[in-house]
């Protein structure tokens, strides 16, 4: 069984996955209405695969015996400045995940849980993969540009990588 403490921060962690799911879903609604098809599609795409992370950890916390906990979740952000700025911030999102997937294999590892430790293993190579994508993708719109007939080729190219998600 999970310690509390454990529990606690596994069951903060379903909370910010599930925000990660209402944060890429209203980035989505907000490209969509900025008739960015392309960027709305890798959203929502990129919103479907968190809510595959908020899953597969509220079972693990379920299998282990302890009480899994939905959080309140504050409502996200609705609107940016552009779509460079929507990305900046999925960017620092990720980061954030990442500091609380680390810190959480930190205290297993404090604890001598190495069954959470291996759980998460598997988001800690998730979390790398996470902020690559999204430096790929600001690295894109820096050098394609976010701007005139730029912003509609920059849109193309994201709506690429949704769906390359989408067949993964």
């Amino acid at each position: 069984m999970l310690s509390a403490n454990l529990t606690q921060l596994l069951n903060q962690q379903i909370g910010l996955e599930l925000y990660s799911v209402n944060l890429y879903r209203q980035m989505a609604a907000w490209c969509d209405h900025e008739a960015l098809v392309g960027c709305a599609a890798f959203l929502e795409a990129h919103a479907e695969e968190e809510n595959g992370h908020y899953a597969r950890i509220f079972r693990y916390v379920r299998e282990t015996g302890a009480k899994a906990v939905i959080p309140a979740l504050p409502a996200p952000p609705t609107q940016w400045q552009d779509v460079a700025a929507v990305f900046a911030a999925t960017l620092e999102h990720e980061q954030t995940i990442t500091r609380s997937i680390n810190a959480i294999v930190k205290a297993a590892y404090a604890e001598n849980d190495f069954a959470t430790v291996g759980f998460l293993q598997w988001f800690t190579n998730e979390q790398h993969e996470e902020e690559h994508l999204f430096r790929t993708v600001l690295d894109k719109a820096r050098i394609i540009g976010t701007e005139g007939k730029s912003l509609y080729w920059l849109d193309k190219e994201i709506g690429k990588l949704a769906k390359g998600a989408a067949a993964n």
